[in-house]
């Protein structure tokens, strides 16, 4: 959903419509899990601006626009849920991240995405210590 909407630029709304009737799954996504799917989806689209200032302090040396378009997806779900899915354990959310990248971009995107992500949550972790 998250690539229909950086390549189409289709709206969220637009997205939700069209993305389930074209990409079913075997066996069929519980509701539960759909909803999941089009929350993380529309959290990213409503935090992207901040989600992507996350990534430019993390990612040293790399612009948004130079990363690959399917990590720089992965990163964007990823801090996502760092920021706002907080049942969700940083370590699970990392790991979810890695499987996506091992499954649909490159081999040395793995590290990528690791660095990346682990910097985001230092960072993370820093910034609610400083708040305590």
């Amino acid at each position: 959903m998250l690539y229909q909407w950086e390549v189409g630029g289709a709206a969220p709304d637009e997205v939700s419509a069209t993305y389930w009737p074209s990409h079913g799954s075997d066996p069929p996504l519980a509701e539960r899990g759909r909803e999941f799917a089009e929350r993380l989806m529309r959290g990213v689209v409503a935090h992207v601006v901040a989600i992507d200032a996350h990534l430019t302090a993390a990612a040293e040396h790399w612009r948004l626009g130079r990363m690959a378009l399917v990590d720089r997806l992965i990163l964007r779900l990823a801090v996502y849920e760092l920021l706002e899915e907080r049942a969700t354990p940083p370590a699970v959310v990392i790991n979810e991240a890695l499987e996506l990248a091992r499954t649909f971009s490159a081999d040395e995107s793995v590290g990528f995405v690791n660095g990346v992500l682990d910097g985001v949550r230092k960072a993370l972790e820093a910034r609610a210590a400083q708040g305590s």
